[in-house]
């Protein structure tokens, strides 16, 4: 892997605003992903490629990550990106919605990372219910925010988004088949384990 591209790509896509993982929010993930060596990652929400190039650093020998992108323009730089790094036969990406991509994969992921449309959380968690294996993790980002979902926060702006986010929560700490604790790392990360 080329980690000096790696560097170009985050520095480049902070400037520009583009939403990628927080360099705490990785620290955190990597102690996990290191723990359970995954053979298969399933990553909603692609962006330029920058998370899922990280997490390569921690697949099992032959591994694989499924990423999945609806916004073209962000599908063709990830691809770019992936390839300009060195890790192309590592990644997959689906180009579409992952509301129409995920109810059709039947593979089984070792981790799921969920940092896509906040909107759609708890579908989210529904599919990754259902495609996660038995010793699976499930990471979903910015479950905190901006601070908002913890507070009484009620603009009509975000309200979609914050209430969907908290839909997630509480059925992620309520699933009798889930243990999640949600730290206050980057902009909240949730993570979730099978019992």
């Amino acid at each position: 892997m080329n980690k000096e591209e790696l560097e170009k790509i985050k520095k480049k896509a902070l400037e520009e605003h583009i939403p990628i993982i927080m360099d705490d929010t990785l620290e955190v993930m990597e102690k996990y992903l290191k723990e359970i060596k995954p053979k298969r990652i399933l990553e909603i929400g692609t962006a330029v490629g920058y998370s899922a190039m990280c997490f390569t650093l921690f697949l099992e020998e032959g591994g694989k990550i499924d990423t999945i992108e609806r916004e073209s323009d962000r599908v063709k730089q990830a691809k770019e990106n992936i390839k300009k790094v060195g890790v192309e036969d590592k990644i997959n990406i689906y180009e579409g919605d992952a509301l129409e991509i995920l109810p059709k994969l039947e593979e089984k992921y070792d981790a799921i990372f969920i940092d896509a449309a906040k909107g759609k959380y708890p579908f989210f968690l529904e599919q990754a219910l259902r495609l996660i294996k038995q010793t699976g993790i499930i990471f979903a980002d910015n479950i905190l925010y901006k601070g908002y979902v913890m507070s009484d926060y009620n603009k009509h702006k975000q309200r979609t988004a914050v209430r969907n986010l908290r839909e997630y929560i509480k059925e992620a700490t309520e699933n009798p088949r889930l243990i999640t604790e949600i730290l206050e790392v980057g902009d909240g990360l949730a993570i979730s384990k099978i019992k």
